[in-house]
């Protein structure tokens, strides 16, 4: 997974691409005809796993979930490829998904693990925070658009394109375009301090849960060792 994600990201180097292009080609095909093998096994031997028990919709529950689907998309547009000679620049780009494979690291690893048990503890205060997020876009957006779109119409076209200016805004980012009209300035002003406000939500609740995840596995390690002889 590591070797082909890197793969991907350095076929974009057009030097490198161009004088390795053999090498990427080889690491693509042979690399997918081993996701290929490796998919059809795991739809194969699920049925081990009580959840997908029943041999023929258990298998159709497990490519229904969401990393059997990511591995699907991935291998697909290999195939399509090779079956319809046609330029699939769109199901080439579902390459990118091969990044989301590295989420299966998390098996492996203690620590990426950890972050997806906060993640999951947290998601409802996550999804709250989000919903302020995109609240808050839309009503800055919608605001700044009525007040600056007269003066500025090709900056503030409509209110979808006012919305791109609003998250760089709301990030502290920032872009060489800026309200005109007093009040706009004010309300530009305002959207820059509650928006530095509303996008530290979801880290304050992520640190949170990191500090009591942390704090439950000592405390479990803890009482292992008490436990143990």
């Amino acid at each position: 997974m590591v070797l082909n994600v890197a793969a991907v990201v350095l076929e974009t180097v057009e030097s490198l691409y161009l004088v390795h292009k053999d090498i990427f080609y080889y690491i693509s095909s042979v690399s997918l005809i081993v996701f290929t093998v490796e998919y059809f096994l795991r739809v194969w031997s699920c049925d081990v796993d009580p959840n997908y028990r029943n041999p023929v919709l258990g298998r159709l529950r497990y490519c229904l979930t969401p990393l059997a689907i990511i591995d699907l998309m991935v291998i697909l547009p290999f195939y399509l490829d090779l079956a319809f000679a046609a330029d699939h620049r769109f199901l080439r780009s579902l390459r990118v998904l091969w990044t989301l494979r590295l989420l299966k690291l998390h098996r492996y690893s203690e620590s990426l693990q950890t972050i997806i048990d906060v993640i999951k503890a947290q998601e409802r205060e996550l999804a709250m925070s989000f919903t302020a997020i995109i609240f808050f876009m839309v009503l800055s957006s919608t605001t700044i658009y009525f007040l600056e779109h007269d003066v500025q119409p090709q900056n503030f076209p409509n209110i979808p394109a006012t919305m791109w200016w609003a998250v760089l805004t709301m990030t502290t980012i920032g872009m060489n375009v800026y309200p005109e009209t007093p009040l706009g300035k004010v309300i530009g002003g305002l959207i820059i301090i509650l928006g530095v406000a509303t996008f530290a939500l979801p880290t304050s609740i992520l640190t949170s849960g990191f500090v009591d995840e942390l704090q439950r596995k000592r405390e479990e390690k803890h009482s292992e060792e008490e436990d143990g002889p």
